[in-house]
């Protein structure tokens, strides 16, 4: 697919595979400085040359870390980008540790901000934590509930700050498609960032944002690919979340038979799901969390694995896929 902006035109020439972010801000789970910096190493040694963090993440570690590493490499050799939308500013009520999923003390809080003066502090305060000297894609952080504040605040800024050269390349970063595919309709965003919703368990995403994405020659980077874990590992037993909850009966039988079918053609349930997304002309690149240089052996053994095309075929007559992403070529 063409995109109109160069910058998303190069991303898509990279090697496809990002790093991200969220799981070296502590998500879920306490890692040290040291083995924060060995992942993000371990990452630009396997090749990778995109890398996503938010000032969310571990409220500010992982841009932090992901800048600790970055600093002292070429500049023009990666792209950089992290999120506006959340300003961490000092907590009114500390608490020991964060609420909101990482491992991180909760003497700051995320306090939402998507005003053009807001989002200009967000633009240089990540600068500041990330060390560096540009920052290559602001995405609107998660303006769910924020629609009006977006379109009204952010998105006039970032059109501005990226025709000034402040930044490369704009987009949006949901969970949802449903406003991502609005975002693309009704603006000049460069990028979106899907979250799940365009994975082997469902592919709602393709219903309207992935053709409003080529049809505007607006990138797509494809996240959440495991549907926060069920498609993680060859037993979707193994960590049976689905959308950060208990996977649902139907969930679970589902990513069974998709398991038991790969293994039936010689291959993996999450070597399947990374393949999913990159058969997709649409998409522009997955990136996946990543949390120790183990990890992104992993990852980009998935990004290289090649699934046989008599999977996708099997998983289309029975029923477990409405279409091969291939198709859309």
């Amino acid at each position: 697919m063409t995109v109109k902006n160069p910058l998303i035109g190069r991303l898509a020439d990279l090697h496809t595979l990002g790093f991200g972010g969220a799981p070296i801000g502590n998500l879920y789970k306490q890692i040290t400085d040291d083995e924060a910096r060995a992942a993000v190493s371990a990452a630009w040694d396997a090749g990778i040359r995109y890398f996503d963090t938010a000032p969310h993440y571990g409220l500010g570690l992982s841009e932090k870390r992901t800048g600790a590493v970055l600093a002292d490499k070429p500049r023009d050799e990666y792209i950089l980008s992290t999120k506006v939308g959340r300003l961490i500013r000092p907590a009114e009520e500390p608490k020991e540790f964060d609420d909101e999923g990482f491992a991180v003390p909760g003497d700051m809080a995320r306090v939402r901000d998507y005003s053009p003066a807001g989002i200009e502090r967000s633009i240089t305060e990540s600068l500041e934590r990330l060390g560096v000297d540009r920052i290559d894609i602001a995405y609107i952080h998660d303006p769910d509930e924020f629609w009006v504040e977006a379109l009204e605040g952010a998105v006039p800024t970032l059109n501005r700050l990226r025709d000034e050269g402040v930044i490369g390349a704009w987009g949006a970063g949901m969970n949802q498609a449903q406003m991502l595919t609005r975002f693309v309709q009704e603006t000049d965003i460069d990028v979106v960032m899907q979250a799940g919703r365009y994975t082997l368990l469902e592919q709602g995403g393709r219903t309207d944002l992935l053709p409003a994405a080529a049809a505007r020659g607006v990138g797509v980077v494809n996240v959440g690919v495991f549907n926060s874990g069920i498609l993680a590992n060859e037993n979707p037993l193994t960590q049976a979340k689905y959308n950060y909850e208990e996977a649902p009966a139907d969930i679970v039988s589902k990513a069974q038979a998709l398991a038991d079918l790969a293994r039936a053609h010689g291959t993996t349930l999450p070597a399947a799901a990374v393949q999913f997304s990159l058969r997709d002309p649409a998409v522009t690149n997955v990136t996946l969390g990543m949390r120790t240089p183990e990890q992104v052996a992993r990852d980009v053994e998935l990004f290289d694995a090649e699934v046989p095309e008599a999977f996708w075929a099997e998983a289309v007559s029975r029923g477990l896929l409405e279409r091969d992403p291939a198709d859309y070529r």
